[in-house]
């Protein structure tokens, strides 16, 4: 680990719960998905990126911190999301920005997951961020004991807003060696402070495929060499996989901190 920046390997779990990836879109079947997230935390990963419109993958989540002692669930943080929602019977996700609609899915988050260390706002947009139903909505948040805030983004303004926003702590979005539309968005938000993960660091595997010139250490590597405190969600479904983006990212932290 790099101290002076801070950013740790994260599982993000969407690949487990729906359809979803590059190369391979299928869902893995149950007992891959618990080994999986298991060998993460034999691993050592701590961070755990979920959210209800994953399909399927907060109530796997859900299973594996079952398996938990008291003491090593004190040592997860799981971030999920509210605003995106599942439909089970369609096998697509839709969209619901409004109070009631976000209370029930922060509810349900909190009886499947127990503990949310981080709660972003789903598919966001300007006059989302800036909307009653969602001021009301943080606010019951708070009263649930949810101790951090903030948005997963897709367009700039959204992310200037969430910049802005001194009570939000947590900034999630796409970047990348070819994806870098938020690197100055990443930079002002670790000026003010904000724990930032980014996610897609190999474009969902696409960036891999497409210019086998890139190594998927040299992929972190290129995220690494910026200075903010937060994670990098390496989303896959094999163990085989993630055992390769854990070695790639230690060998990356090791190159930047030798720069």
């Amino acid at each position: 680990m790099v101290p002076e920046q801070q950013i740790e390997f994260a599982l993000g779990t969407i690949g487990i719960g729906k359809p979803w990836g590059f190369a391979n879109a299928e869902v893995p079947p149950e007992r891959q998905a618990q080994e999986l997230l298991e060998r993460a935390f034999t691993l050592g990963i701590r961070y755990f990126d979920t959210a209800p419109s994953y399909g399927i993958s907060e109530e796997r989540l859900e299973r594996f911190l079952r398996g938990l002692t008291a003491e090593e669930r004190g040592t997860v943080r799981v971030a999920t999301k509210f605003g995106e929602h599942w439909d089970a019977t369609a096998g697509e996700p839709f969209v619901d920005h409004s109070y009631d609609a976000l209370a029930r899915s922060l509810d349900g988050s909190l009886k499947r997951l127990g503990r949310i260390s981080f709660l972003q706002l789903h598919k966001t947009t300007p006059g989302i961020l800036r909307s009653r139903d969602l001021a009301r909505a943080w606010e019951y948040a708070a009263s649930c004991g949810v101790p951090a805030i903030g948005a997963s983004v897709s367009d700039l303004e959204s992310a200037a807003i969430a910049v802005a926003d001194a009570s939000f702590q947590i900034l999630q979005f796409p970047y990348n060696a070819v994806q870098t539309t938020f690197g100055e968005v990443l930079r002002r938000a670790a000026a003010r402070g904000m724990k930032v993960a980014v996610n897609r660091p190999f474009g969902m595997g696409r960036m891999l495929y497409e210019n086998r010139e890139i190594s998927k250490s040299d992929a972190f590597g290129f995220i690494l060499r910026e200075r903010f405190e937060g994670a990098i969600l390496s989303g896959t479904k094999s163990v085989e996989h993630l055992e390769e983006n854990w070695k790639a990212f230690q060998e990356a932290q090791e190159k930047v901190s030798h720069r």
